[in-house]
C-alpha cells in the first residue's frame, strides 16, 4: 500500500462522488460523532437508580 496507491483511490473516490458530496458526508459524520459524545456525557451525569 504505497502513497501512489492511496492517491489513485482518492482520485477515483472524488471522480465517483464529487468533492461536494464527500465533504457533506464527512460533515454529517462529524455531527454524528459530536451528537454521540454529547449523549454519552449526558447519560453519565444522570444519577442511576440506587439498589
Amino acid at each position: 500500500m504505497s502513497l501512489s496507491h492511496w492517491a489513485i483511490v482518492a482520485l477515483v473516490a472524488v471522480v465517483l462522488f464529487g468533492r461536494g458530496k464527500i465533504s457533506g458526508v464527512m460533515g454529517d459524520l462529524a455531527d454524528g460523532i459530536k451528537s454521540f459524545k454529547r449523549g454519552m456525557r449526558e447519560e453519565g451525569s444522570e444519577p442511576g437508580p440506587s439498589a
